[in-house]
């Protein structure tokens, strides 16, 4: 059933055509990505969708009484609303349903014949069951710790850092289930493990969804549908990423174009994704189907526990092998590295050495310390104790905040600042325009001021700027933010033929195995571990380790249950006068059928209860039968308690 649909839709931005005779259709249970080079217009079509701005030309329909809620980049809260009421706002329609539910369900108990009231509860039994909201205070309530907002909850939300906000007003929409969810990059500010969490509550509530994102392991497994916005026009592609770039492929062949350059990225693209992530399926589904066998020879022998748990971390440290450094230059040399704020630890004793040729990825949860390693490693910030020894060499780096770029400056003056048109890269003068072109920028925007330009933007400026330079050492934080899944593939491509080391911060599970052969894992502890493989593998296999603990501490448990059963069972043990009841009320249990049955005959025989007064058998029988209640259930008391210690 269409819950929205669009039909020729045209759309301008000042001179630029976003769209041109556009149709958009949303299915209720569908899960559309939303992708495009930046500026193609992904968020206009949102905001078009969510009536939030008129279409210059084109129709809009959307079904009667749906709801439809965006996430916003920049979410705005009442003031003095801490984060729990700032979600319990968003909750008041629900719980108003909850309340009206409980009273309904009394009057109904009263007068169950009453239609009306019937229909108003199934409405109301509909409305929560669809919100999946009979539990809404778990939910909240692990919602809050999975998004880190636990610690949170009772200070003001507007004194939280902007990525803090963006965590609650997601939880809210998560927990508020409109029919229809437009989320804009909602992977931004989650570290994975948000991430996974967020995939899996959106499958589990078969949310209806319309979202953009560049996180490409995100949309494989959330996506039913992917629409690129090119060239005006909206084209679809059924299924997930790996789908769409299959799709994709098959859909250039039959139009015979010459788009070498895509096509190259595309097929490299699919190459890798069928090398990385089919293979690692194929050697992942043996070793799940390990897992899972031994764990169900586990739940019988407890032993086998630590058979599982023994080849998991075996598996693990199989990526923590030992690399030759004989032939590589040594470019930083880490040995047990401390680093302090106030009396917060934030890197304990980690020691490491990164080499001519490494790339290595820095992952792990939130506020864990990965940008803190790289202001380590570059000198703006020195160590509590351990030392860091740094060789003789050029480092690149880029920070989230772009801090080499000027505003008030043009593209063509920020490469070229001495003048001219023409810069050095890899040894050969190229044209700036040239160059940019590789970075998807056309010739008019070389003379547009850097302040004019978007976030996305403004990224492809600074990684231009970063590889234009000659440097022996990359040191990137999260250069994937705001880029579109074109221009991250260009930049994948640029750091996979980088020939010198590569130290990058990153939460994109397909960035990092893309590029990544040696990872640095932040625990959240202040430990870092360091690991060799793909980030995604790590994660599976942390997983099942997470799962194999669990196991373990539901068989611990139950043992000392069953321990502390005994121990009841041994100080319980019938008495004398517990075991001579036991072994003697079946018979008298007995003897009272036969009275009772033998009472109710009479009763059913005029003849009988004339002799012997109607009154007086009615007596007798309610008599018998409160004395049979009590000794069947005392038995049955004792029963129980035999059974325990048998």
């Amino acid at each position: 059933m269409a819950l929205i649909d669009l039909f020729d839709i045209k759309q301008r931005y000042d001179i630029k055509v976003l769209f041109d005779d556009v149709d958009f259709h949303l299915n209720e249970g569908e899960r559309i990505a939303l992708i495009g080079q930046n500026g193609c217009g992904k968020s206009t079509l949102m905001k078009i969708v969510s009536n939030k701005i008129e279409p210059d030309a084109g129709k809009r329909v959307i079904q009667n009484n749906i709801e439809i809620d965006i996430l916003s980049q920049n979410p705005i809260f009442e003031e003095n609303c801490s984060v729990r009421e700032a979600i319990e706002l968003q909750l008041v329609v629900i719980n108003s349903a909850r309340k009206e539910f409980e009273i309904l369900s009394q009057k109904i108990a009263t007068d169950f014949q009453n239609k009306k009231l019937q229909e108003e509860l199934n409405k109301l039994t509909a409305f929560i069951d669809h919100h999946n909201a009979w539990s809404l205070d778990d939910k909240i309530e692990r919602i809050l710790s999975e998004f880190k907002l636990k610690e949170f909850e009772h200070r003001l939300v507007n004194s939280l850092s902007g990525g803090e906000q963006r965590r609650v007003a997601l939880a809210a929409l998560i927990l508020k289930k409109p029919n229809v969810l437009l989320l804009d990059e909602p992977t931004n500010h989650l570290d994975v493990y948000m991430v996974e969490f967020l995939e899996e509550i959106l499958l589990k509530e078969k949310f209806t969804l319309l979202f953009i994102s560049h996180d490409r392991y995100f949309i494989d497994r959330l996506a039913t549908r992917v629409c690129e916005i090119e060239n005006q026009k909206l084209i679809n592609y059924k299924g997930g990423y790996e789908a769409y770039l299959r799709q994709k492929e098959e859909r250039l062949n039959s139009m015979k174009k010459s788009h070498e350059n895509l096509l190259r990225l595309l097929k490299q693209e699919e190459e890798w994704l069928q090398k990385g992530v089919r293979a690692r399926e194929k050697r992942n589904q043996g070793r799940k189907k390990r897992v899972f066998e031994l764990r169900e020879e586990a739940k019988i022998n407890p032993s086998m526990i630590r058979k599982i748990s023994i080849e998991l971390e075996r598996e693990k440290k199989h990526f923590n092998r030992d690399k030759s450094i004989a032939k590589k230059k040594m470019l930083f040399e880490v040995e047990h590295l401390r680093y302090d704020i106030q009396s917060n630890c934030i890197i304990k004793d980690f020691s490491t050495r990164i080499l001519q040729h490494d790339k290595i990825a820095v992952a792990g949860i939130n506020g864990s310390g990965k940008s803190t390693l790289l202001q380590l490693l570059l000198g703006t910030l020195q160590p509590s104790s351990g030392t860091i020894k740094k060789g003789d060499f050029e480092i690149g780096y880029f920070d989230q905040h772009r801090d080499m770029l000027k505003d008030d400056a043009t593209l063509l003056e920020t490469f070229c600042p001495n003048g001219g048109d023409t810069i050095e890269v890899n040894g050969s003068n190229v044209h700036v325009y040239g160059y940019l072109k590789s970075f998807l920028f056309p010739q008019e925007f070389l003379d547009k001021k850097i302040g004019l330009l978007s976030g996305g933007e403004k990224n492809r400026v600074a990684l231009a700027l970063l590889f234009a330079k000659k440097v022996d050492c990359l040191i990137l934080d999260e250069p994937t933010n705001d880029l579109d899944i074109q221009t991250i593939t260009i930049l994948e491509e640029k750091l996979l033929h980088f020939s010198g080391a590569l130290i990058v911060v990153s939460h994109d599970r397909y960035f990092i195995d893309k590029i990544a052969s040696k990872l640095f894992i932040f625990k959240g502890d202040s430990t870092i571990e360091e690991s060799y493989g793909a980030y995604s593998e790590y994660l599976e296999i942390e997983k099942e380790l997470k799962e194999i603990k669990k196991i373990e501490e539901q068989l611990t448990t139950k043992e000392k249950n069953e321990k502390d059963e005994k121990k009841v069972r041994d100080k319980n043990k019938f008495s004398y006068k517990e075991q001579r009841e036991f072994e003697s009320l079946p018979k008298e249990i007995e003897e009272l059928e036969s009275e009772i049955r033998a009472t109710n005959i009479c009763l059913s025989n005029p003849e009988c209860y004339k002799e012997k007064g109607l009154t007086e058998l009615g007596e007798k029988l309610n008599e018998l039968q409160c004395i049979y209640e009590e000794k069947s259930e005392r038995y049955l008391e004792l029963l129980e308690l035999y059974e325990s210690f048998c």
